[in-house]
């Protein structure tokens, strides 16, 4: 790779990482004791798609970095901490490994957006879900099995983003190609 393309990319995944922080910082959080729907996963899925699985794990992480630098994190244990915040965004630009041509047809440009946005979205359910399971199942209602109580809480707001950042890429790989998916 030419020094020029190597620059180019590294200011990709910056940008990508700072808009995924920006658009955080806009998330809608209802949940009480953390987790929102918000865009930040978008920027992670553009670099994804675009640069493939690389970048978009770099983008991730750095997003899963900055964003408890930004916001007043929650967490009880280190390791809770890694999945829940750098692991678990990290894990979203798993969907790199679905990239498509900008020249392929829309409906394969589509189907791999679909199936990247899906696992993108179950790796970073599963993190956060092993993270419910073992540092928050007290929280669980009396008689509600603690994985159960993990994965409903954590799907409850990750099924909603991950149904809108599909929305937003599907449009944007319509729209504009050359954006969302490599040359």
């Amino acid at each position: 790779m030419k020094k020029d393309n190597r620059l180019v990319l590294l200011v990709e995944i910056a940008l990508m990482a700072a808009i995924g922080i920006i658009l955080d910082l806009l998330s809608l959080r209802l949940w009480p004791n953390g987790g929102s729907v918000s865009l930040a996963m978008v920027p992670i899925f553009v670099i994804s798609f675009r640069r493939g699985l690389g970048p978009g794990l770099i983008a991730g992480l750095l997003v899963g970095i900055l964003q408890p630098l930004i916001s007043a994190p929650f967490y009880v244990h280190p390791i809770q901490f890694l999945l829940d915040y750098p692991i678990a965004f990290m894990l979203v630009g798993t969907a790199g490994l679905f990239s498509v041509s900008a020249t392929a047809v829309k409906r394969k440009r589509i189907t791999m957006i679909a199936i990247g946005c899906l696992v993108g979205s179950l790796c970073r359910l599963a993190s956060h879900f092993v993270s419910g399971v073992v540092w928050f199942g007290y929280m669980a209602p009396e008689g509600t099995p603690v994985a159960l109580y993990s994965i409903l809480y954590n799907a409850s707001y990750l099924l909603p983003t991950a149904a809108i950042s599909f929305a937003v890429i599907a449009l944007l790989s319509s729209t504009a190609p050359k954006l969302v998916h490599n040359k």
